[in-house]
């Protein structure tokens, strides 16, 4: 199936994922923006992970005759060409009408890959049919409802695997659903509710209500292959039906049973939960608070990173998801022991502003700016990234011997 064929003139802006954020609020109804936008209680956690990024300053070094040109990476026996991977979002389909499928176009033309959602408005094998490169998928490791047992998760992963998807991320952050009051507020609860008032907000959207009508990506396609407002308040009380908040360490050893490929635990900010997942079989980590979407008043993810990537860092590989907005996070995120990052809101602010030109030049973003804060570090190399090239902010800079962590 052909790409999406978008294009975005960037000679005269946006420059930033803050001005797809700004243009993107501008064509996304309210309802759907809480969803893309807020999280959970009083955003406690959401700003915690973005205001954690302030707390450290680079140590730049000068005349060190280094560019940093080379970006590439791999994660998950997979070869990257920047170290940033799209985080798995449910309901992407209702930002854009292309959705996860066109994400996924934009990912690869950028050099890395999509993480897909279970809980996708396009197909697992939807996306791998429009797409040219192996991707990653996200579970939610759900019992079946009827039996207790693990019928509806192995049947996701062997729809998964057939379809080429090289590896699995699974979601262990949501025994229950989060507290997202600023969704429930205009309508993007449990149900969804729609009102005259919340219809007339979208139809001021004129060429998202257009599409939205037309192509109507509002359910769970991995769940129910129809489509309409019916569908959509369908596969919203069957994902909540699901979360199963009994599912332990048990459950993720059956996973890592019967998945063959990279396995990557995602959720975590307990470097005690990251060993054990590593002991269990995990190659990878993804220290992650859901973007602040579930327990308010969680630690941020950077903070939580230095810990894990100390405990296991040497054995698996350690990614970071949540308030990453510029390059100079990704690289502050590097220096503290992750192998890569994740985003996940700002490629949606891409999508919904500009379509899978805009995820994809929000990518491009996050390359050039991770470039040019390397070479203006005076370090050409992610190897070369480590704890030494922080200090805490506003502090006079350590001398060599002293170290920041």
């Amino acid at each position: 199936m052909p790409a999406f064929k978008f294009q975005v003139s960037n000679r005269l802006g946006p420059f930033t994922v803050e001005d797809y954020r700004r243009l993107a609020r501008r064509r996304i109804p309210d309802m759907v923006w809480a969803y893309v936008d807020y999280g959970a209680e009083d955003l406690a956690t959401l700003d915690a992970n973005r205001s954690a990024f302030a707390r450290y300053a680079f140590r730049r070094r000068v005349l060190t005759g280094k560019e940093a040109t080379d970006l590439s990476t791999r994660v998950a026996d997979t070869d990257l060409s920047l170290p940033l991977l799209l985080s798995p979002l449910g309901s992407v389909g209702l930002s854009h009408w292309t959705g996860e499928r066109g994400v996924a176009q934009a990912a690869e033309r950028a050099g890395t890959v999509s993480v897909v959602s279970t809980a996708s408005t396009y197909s697992f094998e939807e996306v791998a049919a429009g797409t040219e490169r192996d991707h990653f998928f996200q579970l939610y490791p759900w019992a079946d409802l009827q039996t207790g047992r693990h019928d509806l998760t192995l049947s996701l992963m062997e729809r998964a695997a057939r379809a080429g998807y090289r590896a699995m991320f699974v979601t262990v952050d949501v025994a229950m659903p989060g507290n997202r009051e600023a969704e429930r507020r205009l309508g993007m609860g449990h149900p969804p509710v729609l009102t005259p008032g919340r219809v007339f907000d979208a139809a001021l959207k004129p060429r998202w209500w257009a599409a939205f009508l037309r192509h109507r990506r509002m359910s769970l396609r991995n769940l129910i292959e129809e489509s309409g407002a019916r569908a959509a308040v369908a596969s919203v009380e069957t994902q909540y039906r699901m979360m199963r908040a009994e599912l332990n360490w048990d459950d993720f050893a059956w996973l890592r049973e019967h998945w063959k490929g990279p396995l990557f635990i995602k959720g975590v900010v307990d470097a005690r939960d990251a060993e054990r997942a590593v002991d269990l079989g995990a190659d990878g980590v993804v220290v992650s608070n859901h973007g602040g979407r579930q327990l308010d008043g969680d630690v941020a993810a950077l903070d939580a990173l230095p810990a894990i990537a100390a405990r296991v860092g040497q054995r698996a590989e350690v990614l970071l998801e949540g308030g990453v907005r510029r390059g100079s996070d990704v690289v502050k995120a590097l220096c503290l022991g992750a192998t890569a990052v994740c985003v996940g809101r700002p490629y949606v602010y891409g999508l919904g502003a500009a379509g899978p030109a805009g995820a994809e030049h929000v990518v491009r973003i996050f390359r050039e700016e991770i470039a040019r804060v390397m070479t203006l570090m005076g370090v050409d190399r992610l190897a070369d990234l480590d704890p030494s090239w922080l200090v805490p902010a506003n502090t006079p800079v350590a001398s060599e011997s002293e170290s920041l962590l």
